[in-house]
């Protein structure tokens, strides 16, 4: 059975344990609601919830498939909210999807690959009766805001990774796989915008426009939630940068270490000139060349290689090419 919980709430209060085939039980005001969650819920499990609280056939199309973008969508007196749900494994972000049907007494949970479950969420709205007896919309928020404090530890997490590879790049260059890594990272930001993108405008709508099961009193909620989402994308697109700018750093400072390299080959190259140019013309095979028969000529001539290759090198070390 893939039913986690279903209590009927009266006042802010858990009554009793309820059946997903039982007929509503809520007659009251708007403190008198049926909680509902799921987990993986099969096809026939959802077709019960749809006779017996009138849910929409596309919302539960929506519901069962699991593959949908955060939005918000209106069917008559009642809300369907689609939230993308993700944690991280490794170097990847995996994501969930929580579906959720509002209606006036009712709301309805369902989660697909998510890793969080809602236990504690209930439990914490359960130790606020005054909120949870203001009906389904703070319970609503309650579940998207659950969702959204998931998004900060992945953040977190990923820029504490990037700060240190910040770091290394700046002492040492970074190594194939590294380089690797932080492709691998971008993408994963890129991918987690395009989730962040539409739960904010879901929130937004939340906040701003009139929709049914939604009071006015609840809109700052939804309001607060949509600053976090807005806090994460800030934090995403910072992250994105300061991935392309550790490449671009990394990069400059290797080809800053080839040209230093280079310049040390050239300057011992022009040093070991002087002695294979002097040696090349001695090494001639001519019978008449001045200097054969001197008596101290062998030890000038070394004498000289020796003097000029100091003079080289300490020239080239004062223009730190060595």
């Amino acid at each position: 059975m893939s039913v986690v919980a279903a209590y009927l709430y009266q006042n802010g209060s858990r009554v009793r344990a309820v059946a997903i085939d039982e007929p509503t039980p809520c007659i009251g005001d708007r403190s008198e609601f049926v909680w509902i969650g799921l987990l993986d819920p099969t096809e026939q499990e959802l077709l019960v919830l749809q006779d017996k609280y009138g849910l929409h056939p596309l919302a539960v199309e929506d519901a069962l498939k699991a593959h949908q973008l955060p939005k918000v969508d209106v069917y008559g007196d009642q809300l369907f909210v689609v939230a993308r749900t993700a944690h991280l494994e490794g170097d990847h972000i995996r994501y969930g999807e929580t579906a959720v049907f509002v209606g006036k007494h009712h709301i309805i949970s369902v989660r697909h690959g998510s890793a969080r479950a809602h236990k504690e969420l209930r439990r914490q709205l359960e130790a606020s009766p005054a909120l949870l007896a203001q009906g389904v919309d703070y319970v609503l928020h309650g579940v998207l805001d659950f969702v959204v404090d998931g998004y900060l530890p992945i953040v977190e997490a990923i820029e504490e990774e990037v700060l240190a590879m910040e770091q290394q790049a700046l002492n040492t260059s970074l190594a194939r796989d590294q380089v690797a890594r932080i492709f691998r990272l971008r993408r994963e930001m890129l991918r987690f915008q395009r989730i962040l993108g539409p739960m904010s405008e879901v929130c937004s709508k939340l906040s701003r426009l009139d929709m049914p099961c939604v009071d006015v009193e609840a809109r700052p909620y939804f309001s607060d939630v949509l600053d976090h989402v807005r806090r994460v994308q800030a934090m995403v697109d910072g992250l994105r940068e300061v991935l392309t700018s550790v490449f671009e750093v990394s990069a400059l400072l290797e080809q800053q270490r080839q040209g230093e390299i280079t310049r040390q080959l050239a300057a011992w190259a022009a040093i070991l000139a002087v002695p294979t140019a002097i040696a090349g013309i001695y090494g001639m095979n001519f019978e008449n060349m001045p200097e054969l028969r001197t008596t101290y000529g062998y030890f000038v001539v070394l004498a000289v290689i020796a003097a000029l290759c100091v003079t080289l090198y300490i020239r080239f070390r004062r223009a730190k090419w060595l």
